[in-house]
């Protein structure tokens, strides 16, 4: 029988560029100090560590607690190393969290808490946590700590999509007000460019691309929307894509809601009625109506 644990997943991002400006020699010094650093701070924690990845690693807590203490940690810690090397040398990190029950083989984990935390990592964005609804929804955070819902998502290989959490880790002092506010502001413009988001959508022949710093954009039937789709089962005001945290968030503002399917092989369909949800990958949005309808109003998707 497995047992309940605790899973985390890191990586570098951007290690590919800084294999470019260091060269191969210099980069793979520089990430295996860092990955053995976030090692040997996780076992100060508490954790166990399962396996390294390249440029990151796997780690199983007992419970949830110490687990965002040092994924906690481990953002502030690293982040302000960061802020003193060049552009074109940093390595944020990004973490996926979450909990259930795994089995033990060979000295590897496996179970749905594995594959969840493992696309969580891959899906946020650099500084960013992600963590399943089973991570935060029994836990007291500690200070300067705050969760942001970031809606279902759905994982590859489960049949339910998973509640995701955005794990706030940014510690703000009042002596240093002014200071943290620059630094944030730095970090999101690093985030949107290294990211590069940009959402196309498109319905029957129109066709429209939107990168980060133009969100919000409006869906709806009305000609002051930025992406218009004419058809009565579509709200003057349907839908609206924002921009947060380092991803691309749909809100269903509509009267009879908005449908998500996703093109990676999750099964079942997210129906969204004055709520949100984060766009990943491709897939498809039905306006007023669910797929079944076969002349539901479709607009395509994808996340770039």
């Amino acid at each position: 029988m497995g047992v309940q644990s605790t899973v985390v997943f890191t990586d570098l991002h951007g290690s590919t560029a800084v294999f470019g400006a260091l060269g191969n020699v210099r980069a793979t010094e520089t990430i295996t100090a860092i990955t053995s650093w976030i090692a040997n701070l996780s076992q100060s924690f508490g954790g166990r560590l399962v396996k390294t990845l390249g440029d990151g690693v796997m780690v199983v807590f007992a419970d949830n607690a110490k687990a965002i203490d040092f994924v906690v940690e481990a953002q502030r810690a690293h982040s302000k190393g960061q802020h003193r090397q060049s552009s074109d040398v940093r390595l944020p990190i990004r973490i996926g969290v979450s909990r259930g029950e795994i089995e033990e083989l060979a000295g590897d984990c496996y179970g749905d808490a594995v594959n969840v935390a493992a696309r969580l990592c891959d899906l946020c964005g650099p500084n960013q946590i992600w963590a399943s609804d089973s991570v935060v929804d029994s836990v007291s955070l500690g200070r300067g700590v705050s969760t942001r819902s970031l809606g279902p998502i759905h994982i590859r290989g489960r049949v339910e999509a998973c509640g995701v959490y955005q794990i706030e880790w940014r510690e703000e002092e009042p002596s240093d007000f002014l200071t943290m506010q620059a630094q944030l502001v730095t970090d999101f413009g690093n985030d949107r460019d290294v990211l590069g988001k940009e959402v196309c959508l498109r319905w029957g022949e129109t066709v429209a691309s939107f990168r980060s710093y133009e969100l919000p954009a409006q869906i709806g039937r009305v000609k002051s929307a930025e992406f218009v789709v004419s058809d009565p089962r579509v709200s003057r005001n349907h839908a609206k894509l924002v921009w947060r945290n380092g991803g691309v968030i749909l809100v269903d503002l509509s009267t009879y809601g908005t449908w998500v399917r996703f093109s990676d092989d999750a099964p079942g369909d997210i129906l969204l009625r004055r709520e949100e949800c984060v766009l990943h990958g491709s897939g498809q949005l039905a306006l007023g109506a669910s797929f079944s309808d076969s002349t539901v109003p479709t607009v395509h998707f994808e996340i770039r």
